[in-house]
């Protein structure tokens, strides 16, 4: 369900990206309080067309006494509908319809040794999870490899900067610019696989780390993964959110035809329905084309938000950057890449 709210802050980050700040009315504290990582699904009409996005929270998540405090990282994409209007139209008092916070990509303060790789607006989310980790847990530590193009293009520099300060003996940062040098700290460069392998383990006992965290774009975050194997990390202490993927083919695998007389069954805020699936479309088009308050926000298999589990009959993701392989083994998919593969298939977006 979404909800209107107001603008109460934009603060100019780069020359192409901004922190909105989102006030939350006493009656909706609780629903939209937060956790660090989290993200919020918002929408807005541009140009007489509703255009949704996800954004992640970059804000502390809120002690318990305390209102939620909305903050989300906005990049310019090129050819974004909302993006471009946020960085050169939105004003402070404007009002944008939001959901409630979601997202499983997050990091519940506890004692131990973190660390994240980020790249570019990847650093949104982990900035919430390293700034909160760090206030609420003094048995922590954090340390953040980020890599950027140049220190120009750099997001949240003072936000990290502070941390820096604050925590010298819990924070640790290690900044990587791919196009330009640094007066002190890495050679520039990308961290790629080769990089990663050799820096990693000269800083930190990387098998021993309770979490990591990857999010950027879909090729870092791959071989940030791939590295991390490789030096004996356990999949389940690494977590990802794919934030950008470039244009690639839908899948490898032979094309499915969805099958003559299809019908999906979906049970979504307790209400159940059937419908037949027309040809070509997506269990989530097939849903919304009866209930428009399906949950959805990127429709490419990133964001995560139209995850369903699959009660029953089979389908084939055409992609899937947004669930943890212990998701999919337990059943769940992503409605807008999922088509049917048998005559019957049973949805439940409630679980």
């Amino acid at each position: 369900m979404f909800h209107p709210l107001r603008v109460s802050g934009i603060e100019r980050l780069t020359d192409d990206s901004v922190a909105v700040t989102l006030a939350v009315p006493p009656g909706l504290h609780e629903t939209f309080r937060h956790k660090p990582g989290q993200h919020l699904n918002v929408r807005y009409t541009v140009g007489g067309e509703e255009v949704r996005r996800s954004y992640s929270i970059c804000a502390p998540a809120p002690e318990p006494s305390a209102g939620p405090a909305l903050r989300v990282g906005i990049r310019l994409v090129e050819g974004g509908a909302f993006s471009t209007y946020a960085l050169k139209e939105l004003l402070v008092g404007d009002t944008i319809e939001a959901m409630p916070p979601m997202g499983r990509f997050v990091l519940t303060p506890r004692a131990g040794q973190f660390a994240a790789i980020v790249g570019g607006s990847g650093i949104t989310p982990v900035l919430s999870m390293a700034a909160t980790l760090l206030a609420q847990e003094p048995n922590a530590t954090f340390c953040l490899f980020r890599s950027d193009r140049t220190a120009a293009s750099t997001m949240f520099l003072d936000e990290v900067a502070d941390l820096k300060d604050r925590y010298p003996d819990r924070f640790q940062l290690v900044t990587a610019l791919s196009r330009e040098e640094q007066q002190a700290g890495l050679p520039s460069g990308r961290l790629d696989g080769e990089r990663l392998s050799g820096l990693l383990p000269a800083l930190l006992p990387v098998a021993e780390i309770d979490g990591w965290f990857l999010c950027g774009p879909l090729g870092l975050v791959r071989t940030a993964e791939v590295a991390l194997h490789g030096l004996g990390v356990d999949r389940s202490r690494i977590h990802q959110e794919i934030f950008h993927v470039e244009d690639t083919p839908a899948s490898a695998g032979p094309r499915v035809e969805t099958p003559v007389g299809s019908v999906l069954t979906a049970t979504l805020d307790g209400r159940s329905g059937s419908w037949p699936v027309e040809g070509g479309e997506s269990l989530l088009e097939t849903v919304l084309r009866s209930r428009s308050d399906a949950p959805y926000a990127c429709k490419g298999g990133v964001c995560g938000t139209c995850r369903a589990f699959l009660v029953s009959g089979e389908v084939r993701m055409d992609r899937n950057y947004a669930l943890e392989p212990e998701e999919t083994e337990a059943g769940y998919v992503l409605a807008c890449q999922s088509r049917p593969v048998t005559e019957e298939v049973e949805l439940d977006f409630d679980r």
